[in-house]
C-alpha cells in the first residue's frame, strides 16, 4: 500500500508519515524543505520517499506524483496536509498577494494533487483521500479570513469529490485535527485570540491524534462516512454506527438552515 502525504516534513504530516510507515505502508512525503523531509524519511525508515515540491505548482505536483508511482507504485492514499496560515490581519489590511497565496497553497494545492491522483484511483476503482480542514472552516474567525476561507473550501471540495467518486469506490474525508502546536499555530497565536485561548486552557491536541484518525480512515473503517467531516475528538466508531442517520440528517457537512427549509 502506498501513501502520499503533502506537508510531510514536520508537524501533523510527519506524525502521519511515521505512523503509516510503522504500519507497513510505503510512504512518499512532500514539502518545500528538503532538510525536514530527509529527517522524517530517515526516522520513518522502510520504503519512504522524500520529494521536494511546492503543491501550488502544477508542474511540481505532476512530477511528485509521477516519481511516487514510479518508485513506490500506485497511490492508494492521498493525504493533503500542506498548508500556510496566510495573513493574520483584518481583511482591509492584508496584502492581496499574501491573501491569495494562502488559497494557492491550501486550496489549489489539494486540487492539483487530487487531479493527478484521482484518475489512477478511478481506473483501479479503489482509493482514499484525506483533506486536512479545520474547525476554523466552519466559523468566522477574526484576523484569519484567508485561512478560514481555504479550510471551508476543503470541506465542500471533499464533499463534492466524495459524491462524484463514490461510483468508483473512492472515499474522501475532510478532517479537523484540532489546535496542534505546530510551527503554524505558534506563528499565529498572538494575532488570533481564540488560538491563544485554546493553548492557555490546555485544549491543544498532539499531532499523533491526527495520525490516529488517518490510520482509522486508511484501514477503511469509516468508508460509510465518505464526504463527512471527522474530528480527532469524535467517537468514530459511534459515528460509523450512525452513518445512515448522519447522511439522512445531513450532519457533519456544510449546510445553510433557512426558515422555509
Amino acid at each position: 500500500m502506498v501513501a502520499l502525504i503533502t506537508g510531510g516534513g514536520r508537524g501533523i504530516g510527519r506524525a502521519v508519515a511515521l505512523r503509516l510507515a510503522k504500519n507497513g505502508w510505503d510512504v512518499a512525503i512532500a514539502a518545500r524543505s528538503a532538510d525536514e523531509l530527509a529527517a522524517t524519511a530517515k526516522d520513518a525508515g522502510g520504503r519512504t520517499l522524500a520529494v521536494a515540491a511546492d503543491v501550488a505548482s502544477p508542474e511540481q505536483v505532476r512530477a511528485m506524483v509521477q516519481r511516487t508511482e514510479s518508485e513506490l507504485g500506485p497511490i492508494d492514499l492521498l493525504v493533503n496536509n500542506a498548508a500556510v496560515a496566510g495573513p493574520m490581519t483584518p481583511f482591509w489590511e492584508t496584502d492581496p498577494a499574501d491573501w491569495w497565496r494562502c488559497q494557492e497553497v491550501n486550496v489549489r494545492g489539494p486540487m492539483l494533487c487530487c487531479h493527478e491522483v484521482v484518475p489512477g484511483m478511478m481506473r483501479r476503482r479503489n482509493g482514499r483521500i484525506v483533506n486536512l480542514s479545520s474547525g476554523a472552516g466552519a466559523r468566522a474567525v477574526p484576523n484569519m479570513g484567508s485561512y478560514v476561507l481555504s479550510k471551508t473550501a476543503m470541506m465542500r471540495f471533499s464533499e463534492q469529490l466524495a459524491m462524484e467518486l463514490a461510483p468508483y469506490g473512492i472515499q474522501v474525508f475532510p478532517i479537523r485535527p484540532g489546535v496542534v502546536r505546530t510551527r503554524m499555530v505558534e506563528s499565529v497565536r498572538q494575532n488570533v485570540p481564540i488560538v491563544q485561548q485554546f493553548l492557555d486552557e490546555g485544549r491543544d491536541v498532539p499531532p499523533e491524534a491526527t495520525a490516529d484518525l488517518v490510520e482509522y480512515l486508511a484501514a477503511g473503517k469509516a468508508d460509510a462516512l465518505s464526504g463527512c467531516v471527522l474530528s480527532v475528538q469524535e467517537n468514530w466508531d459511534e459515528m460509523v454506527r450512525r452513518a445512515e442517520e448522519i447522511h439522512r440528517e445531513q450532519m457533519y457537512v456544510l449546510r445553510v438552515r433557512d426558515m422555509v427549509g
